[in-house]
């Protein structure tokens, strides 16, 4: 099937939503966590956490538009700390309701089920039911005129894990039971094939474990 610009743009709103959120393939699933000045704990799920550099190790996520009220920009603003937590097969279903629209005054631990706890005195709080909890502070923050969402860049100051990497550093998330997203609302769990070799010119490509 071939879809037009001009078919796109047609489309039924949600529709098309529901469309473009699929092409860019599976997602990684993460709750991130922050804290008002007035201590109410706010947690949010996003599909759009990307990893943007080891040295300094950094990672992003997108901001839909400010023009609407967004807790998690708000209390970024104020703090400039936040939390980003794995989703994984327990509690994905409980992540999902952190998208209900909630007042600030409102938390979403309390309404999802989910427990906040805090570590070496980083003001954010993390999901304690999270396999990967990530503490980072926000570095630096991009405007994207396309669409007015934004670009945020989070320094990763620590991170805990329920396993322990490999010998080279890797990280498997397959035990972890680490959910994906795609589209907006479609959880899988992902299997892993295989781990390949460093790509080498007229080599061919083949597993590290053979």
């Amino acid at each position: 099937m071939y879809f037009s610009r001009t078919q796109i743009k047609a489309m039924d709103q949600r529709y098309r939503a529901n469309f473009i959120n699929s092409l860019s393939g599976y997602k990684s699933a993460n709750l991130i966590g922050t804290r008002s000045q007035d201590g109410i704990e706010n947690l949010a799920i996003f599909s759009s956490v990307i990893h943007l550099g080891s040295h300094p190790p950094l990672l992003g996520f997108i901001l839909r538009p400010t023009s609407a009220i967004r807790n998690t920009w708000d209390n970024l603003n104020r703090t400039g700390v936040f939390s980003v937590n794995h989703v994984n097969e327990s509690i994905y279903q409980q992540a999902h309701h952190t998208s209900a629209r909630y007042s600030g005054e409102v938390s979403e631990f309390e309404k999802s089920g989910l427990t906040p706890v805090y570590k070496n005195d980083f003001e954010a709080p993390f999901v304690a039911e999270a396999p990967v909890q990530i503490a980072c502070k926000m570095k630096n923050h991009y405007f994207i005129e396309e669409n007015k969402c934004r670009l945020i860049v989070g320094e990763i100051l620590g991170v805990y894990s329920e396993t322990s990497p490999e010998e080279d550093g890797f990280l498997g998330l397959a035990q972890q039971k680490t959910v994906c997203i795609n589209g907006l609302d479609a959880y899988a769990l992902p299997h892993l094939l295989t781990r390949l070799a460093y790509a080498k010119p007229d080599v061919p490509t083949k597993s590290i474990y053979e």
